[in-house]
């Protein structure tokens, strides 16, 4: 008997092995008009479930005839291809995507609880040959790449789900019924030894006419999918309840029909316990399909947002047409208190428009003409009419939902470890079942054999990878939902998931710190000049002029309501400033040497000037009529929450690094300004993801947030870049997270989104692999020696239902969760706290540390050895003894590769550390926009 049940565990053990992990049939390719197409039955799993064959650079195009209803495979997610699509249940839908490099690459339902495979081999430019394709008679829809501004498939989410609660419903609602007779009959007489139980309902027979239908009706959706997985050769949480409640049914009919082959002793029915089962799991399921119909609630919100409708203007006439008719160049009319159909450019009218919806921005943003709208805002007061710029897939409403989609389909690290788990969860979890039976069967207590089936059934019921398979992706989708609501568009889990890691965080300076646009900041007079008077004469002055910096003081004049007078005898002095006549007088603005050689003292403006200077500003001074007369100041100027942002971040362990091309001086002013002590000045835009590098080998985890074509590759080195949704759209594309509304205080809310995120996975991930690991042993018997405790196989089923329910209700937790309010109040002058921040000069090569005394420290910094420099232009190595030019500045030289980096520096020697030389422009540090 010992070596019989022994060895019949061992060969059960062997082909179990081979079953689930030996070699298995692998479905092949064809080829139709350069396209790799492959077929997959979707039912109890996918059919075949690995494929082969797959060409690297050869677009790929899965037809999945999906020929099964219910949530579990409504979705196909393929996170390394960014797929992430519905399969409407008994409809073929193709999936495309392409394949660019060689590798194994896993497709899994929406909650990962069924997986295939695909192995993509060879060369890119060697394609497979051609076959003869077979026809297809099923409904196909489009790729979910063409799809645009569709819903995706959430229709038919909705729809299927919807369905699918009203027949779970139906099954739990009779099985209930069916099983209460004889589950409350067996309890009274076997717990409390009732005897006003009447026979009949301990009649065998009576209780399998009762849960007969329960068995074969209300658990057929669990039986179907289970037997279809095994099929297959591979399992899931239905096999093992189909194995467990088939194991107990079946041991009951043959008590039932043929008792005298068993022992007196043996002949115990489970038929109640197979209806209490069978019922709490479809009722887990329910419960669980009801929780889960939230985490879907971002996408729906966002599909919401369109209008269905576009009030156009054709032909001098006003239609209102379906907004998927709407194409570029249409001009839209609007309304107050209508939404924008379609993303375009203001050519009429004026208005607020309330963009919280996309932007995570509660302040309505004021839009005229030249101004850019973003489809689904709402219009307040005014009325308007824009230019389609972009419409159906390529609005930016339908690139968050494509964003949102993608990052709910993508693998978070963590996952890829609870998927490693899964894969050999079921079939280790038979094979301990497999043991349980054994073992109990050469020890256990009479009856043996009831005994034994009672442990291995409580064994299959009580494992539970529906939660584990849950865990990750349900606290991701939610996750990444909730972000898109606050204006943070997370590309991928993995990025969602480091976030939370991040322990440097490297700031670019124009455009996100500051608003990246010159704006005029001060005006400052001497004598008896009038303020308005003397601003209006410069901007009248500064007019005629390109200088971009020129244009910041018109515009500085023009929203003051200051009339410019006409100019005559205009002149642009090269490197000094600008002159003219304005009302009968002669006007100059530039930098000191303008006035010093037209005669005029600067001595009373100096102060003022070298002031506004070290606060970051670039001053311009101004005489009248051959006098002193002023200081008007253009800088970049602070966003609102900037020094708010810094703040929070730095109180949750982060240190903030600015990093700009600005020099030292006007780096630190920034810096000082919003509380950041740590700066890198002088950055060549080449060498920014060098200066990310730099710091990752210090061993930190860092952030990248930017807004400029040069911040694209510090975003893509960083270990996640965040760029501002208002920059460039190669910098979106280096991203892993876009801020939609440019403000700082994004950054924080994709940090506290993170962290909230991954401790919700992390929560999820401990509720089921409590149960099982807690579970598993239990019901196996291992408490019964000791405490003569023996799980009933309904007590795990209750378990195996509260394990699933537990996940998805923990997991839609995330759905109440807000960002912290952080203060957004207008930038103060100075800052609340001053700090000193310590200044490194960027570059490739070790550089000097600069704080603000002007002392030099070795840390990082450019090299000043006798055998090579730095041009400060270019960033570019120089040999004194071959260099092309130079420059002296008191005891220091400056070498240049070329004379036309030596005239840059002579155009503007500010901008490379030197702001006071004889050869400075008068149009100090400030750069251009997005050129730092």
């Amino acid at each position: 008997m010992l070596w019989l049940v022994i060895g019949g565990a061992v060969v059960l053990t062997g082909l179990l092995l081979w079953f689930f992990f030996g070699p298995k049939r692998a479905g092949k390719v064809r080829i139709e008009d350069g396209v790799q197409v492959i077929d997959v039955t979707v039912d109890g799993g996918y059919n075949p479930g690995v494929i082969d064959g797959v060409r690297p650079g050869m677009p790929v195009r899965i037809m999945f005839d999906r020929r099964e209803g219910g949530e579990c495979t409504s979705r196909v997610v393929m996170s390394d291809f960014k797929v992430n699509a519905s399969l409407p249940a008994y409809r073929t839908t193709a999936v495309e995507f392409t394949p660019t490099e060689a590798g194994e690459f896993r497709f899994a339902c929406g909650m990962n609880m069924v997986s295939g495979l695909i192995r993509v081999t060879g060369d890119p430019h060697t394609a497979p040959t051609p076959t003869t394709a077979p026809e297809h008679h099923a409904q196909t829809t489009a790729s979910p790449a063409a799809t645009g501004l569709s819903t995706d498939g959430a229709d038919d989410d909705e729809a299927e789900r919807a369905a699918e609660i009203g027949d779970l419903t139906r099954r739990v609602t009779i099985g209930a019924i069916l099983t209460a007779p004889a589950l409350i009959a067996v309890m009274a007489v076997e717990l409390f030894g009732a005897t006003w139980v009447p026979e009949i309902l301990m009649s065998p027979w009576l209780q399998l006419a009762l849960i007969a239908p329960v068995m074969l009706w209300s658990g057929w959706p669990i039986h179907r999918v289970g037997w279809r997985a095994l099929s297959h050769r591979t399992a899931d949480m239905n096999s093992l309840i189909t194995l467990g409640t088939v194991a107990a049914f079946g041991y009951s009919l043959v008590v039932t029909f043929a008792p005298g082959l068993l022992p007196e002793e043996l002949r115990q029915v489970y038929f109640e316990a197979v209806g209490v089962i069978i019922t709490l799991i479809l009722l887990g399921r329910l419960l669980e399909t009801k929780a889960k119909a939230g985490t879907g609630e971002a996408i729906r919100k966002l599909i919401g947002l369109q209008p269905r409708t576009a009030r156009v203007l054709r032909d001098d006439t006003e239609l209102e047409i379906p907004v998927e008719d709407v194409v570029v160049g249409d001009v839209i009319v609007i309304r107050p208190g209508e939404k924008m159909p379609v993303d375009g450019e203001v050519i009429h009218g004026s208005s607020a428009v309330d963009e919280s919806m996309v932007t995570g921005e509660s302040i309505p943003a004021a839009k005229t003409v030249g101004d850019t709208i973003i489809g689904a805002t709402i219009n307040a007061t005014g009325a308007l009419r824009y230019v389609a710029t972009k419409v159906g897939s390529d609005t930016m409403l339908a690139q968050i939902i494509k964003l949102v989609r993608e990052a709910q389909g993508s693998k978070a690290p963590i996952q890829r470890l609870v998927d490693k788990v899964s894969s050999y969860f079921v079939p280790v979890v038979i094979i301990i079942a497999v043991w349980t039976l054994a073992i109990w069967l050469l020890v256990g207590p009479p009856p043996v054999f009831v005994f034994a089936l009672v442990a291995a059934v409580s064994v299959l019921i009580i494992a539970c990878p529906c939660a584990l398979g849950l865990a990750t992706p349900m606290s991701i989708t939610v996750g990444t939902g909730k972000g898109a609501e606050h204006g943070i568009l997370i590309r991928s889990a993995e990025a969602l998931e480091t976030a939370h890691k991040l322990d440097a965080i490297i700031l670019d300076k124009t455009g996100t710190i500051t608003k990246g646009v010159p704006t005029l900041t001060d005006v400052a007079t001497v004598a008896a000049f009038d303020e308005n008077q003397l601003l209006g004469w410069v901007a009248a002055i500064e007019n005629s002029s390109e200088h971009p910096l020129a244009a910041a003081i018109v515009t500085g004049a023009t929203d003051r309501g200051l009339t410019l007078g006409e100019v005559t005898d205009f002149d642009s002095v090269t490197g000094q400033g600008v002159r003219g006549h304005v009302d009968g007088h002669d006007v100059l603005v530039g930098n000191r040497r303008l006035l010093d050689e037209n005669g005029i003292s600067t001595d009373t403006l100096q102060p003022l000037h070298d002031a506004l200077a070290a606060g970051g500003k670039t001053p311009m001074l101004v005489a009248v009529d051959g006098l002193p007369a002023g200081i008007v100041a253009v800088a970049d100027t602070i966003k609102d929450g900037s020094p708010a942002a810094v703040a929070a971040l730095q109180a949750r362990g982060i240190e903030v690094i600015m990093m700009t091309g600005d020099n030292r001086a006007t780096a630190a002013a920034i810096a000082s300004q919003v509380g950041i002590r740590r700066v890198v000045a002088e950055v060549m835009p080449a060498h920014k993801a060098a200066e990310v590098r730099r710091l990752q080998d210090e061993g930190k985890i860092v952030g990248m947030v930017g807004d400029g074509i040069n911040d694209a590759p510090a975003l893509a080195q960083a270990d996640v870049g965040s760029a501002i949704g208002t920059g460039t759209d190669v910098a979106i594309e280096s991203s892993d997270i876009t801020l939609i509304s440019g403000a700082l205080s994004g950054v924080v809310t994709a940090v506290d989104l993170s962290r909230a995120t991954m401790r919700n996975i992390k929560q999820n991930l401990v509720f089921a692999f409590l149960y099982n690991t807690l579970g598993i042993p239990i019901a196996a018997g291992l408490l019964y020696p000791v405490f003569g405790i023996l799980l009933s196989p309904m007590v795990a089923a209750a378990a195996m239902a509260l394990s699933s329910l537990s996940v998805v209700t923990n997991a839609n937790r995330l759905r109440r969760w807000a960002p912290h309010p952080i203060d957004q109040t207008p930038t103060p002058v100075t800052p609340v706290t001053p700090v000193t921040p310590v200044v490194e000069i960027g570059g490739e090569t070790p550089t000097t540390q600069h704080h603000t005394t002007g002392k030099d420290t070795p840390m990082f910094g450019k090299k000043t050895t006798a055998t090579a420099q730095i041009d400060p232009v270019c960033g570019m190595k120089v040999k004194p003894a071959t260099a092309a030019a130079t420059r002296t500045i008191g005891e220091t030289t400056i070498y240049f590769c070329s004379t036309h980096c030596a005239e840059a520096f002579d155009a503007d020697p500010a901008r490379y550390g030197h702001p006071h030389t004889d050869g400075e422009h008068h149009h100090e540090p400030t750069p251009a926009p997005h050129h730092h």
